[in-house]
């Protein structure tokens, strides 16, 4: 019953989100957008993710973030009662903070944590299980959901372990995660908007698509998802005046169902580490 429910309230957000960013990606962007079919290539597949990130993955990341707070308990900063009452609230000095304070600080941490996060996984190993995400070549919001579950689970760990390590308030930095997700939806939506003066403070669409870019000079740039500054003081910052991202996709071959891209990380890794005949 539960998970009916859960999948209802899914299938809900779900139409809303569409019915938002059919007016925005369709009337709100007046034309200055790239034009594609509602339909387009692969929006099926990422419907299922939608799903599957939900139902499957999300449970088994409330389980893993576990880990985070077992550090704590073992040096006795906090009881196993205080968790199994859910009285925790942080411990230390970070915690004795106001909640606006701290939620100020953990979201420039989070921040923070994932712009290297995402940086790493544009790095050897880890990039096939990225480039699911980066294969979306019609790209819109409904792409940012492409996200390969190794990808997902390591992106929560890495950006909440550190801030729940450090102390802070759990259910700020746990309200993060579907913060940050409505964003980077926003993120990857289909037009061409940049916050005018405000483009170095805050990630736009324009911002984030060129990270999507094919285009060699915009490779690896644009990693922060909330806060440009972390790209303009570590060199990987790339907004040219006047133009605007077009081509998106991956320069490698990606199937094109969900349990295809499941599985392509681990083949693609096989793949490089078979050894060659130099015949």
């Amino acid at each position: 019953m539960r998970t009916e429910q859960t999948f209802l309230s899914l299938l809900v957000t779900l139409l809303l989100l569409s019915v938002v960013f059919f007016v925005v990606e369709r009337l709100a962007a007046r034309g200055r957008n790239r034009r594609q079919p509602v339909f387009r290539k692969g929006w099926a597949t990422d419907v299922v993710y939608w799903f599957a990130t939900a139902l499957l993955t999300k449970p088994f990341l409330r389980v893993i973030l576990i880990l985070p707070l077992a550090l704590p308990v073992m040096a006795k900063l906090i009881s196993i009662e205080t968790l199994k009452l859910g009285a925790y609230s942080g411990y230390g000095p970070l915690s004795r903070q106001p909640i606006w304070l701290q939620a100020i600080q953990i979201y420039v941490l989070v921040d923070f944590f994932a712009y290297w996060t995402h940086r790493l996984f544009h790095r050897g190993r880890w990039w096939p299980f990225h480039a699911v995400h980066h294969s979306s070549e019609d790209l819109d919001w409904l792409g940012s959901l492409r996200v390969h579950p190794v990808n997902d689970l390591i992106n929560k760990l890495a950006q909440a372990s550190p801030v729940l390590l450090l102390g802070y308030n759990p259910a700020v930095t746990l309200s993060t995660a579907p913060v940050f997700t409505l964003f980077a939806i926003f993120l990857h939506a289909n037009v061409n908007w940049d916050f005018g003066f405000l483009r170095g403070v805050i990630a736009s669409p324009v911002f984030h698509r060129w990270h999507h870019s094919k285009d060699r000079e915009a490779w690896d740039k644009n990693f922060a998802g909330l806060l440009p500054v972390w790209d303009i003081l570590f060199g990987t910052y790339y907004m040219p005046p006047g133009r605007y991202p077009e081509n998106f996709g991956i320069c490698e071959p990606m199937p094109e169902s969900y349990l295809g891209q499941l599985w392509e990380p681990f083949a693609w890794l096989r793949r490089r580490g078979r050894k060659v005949d130099p015949q």
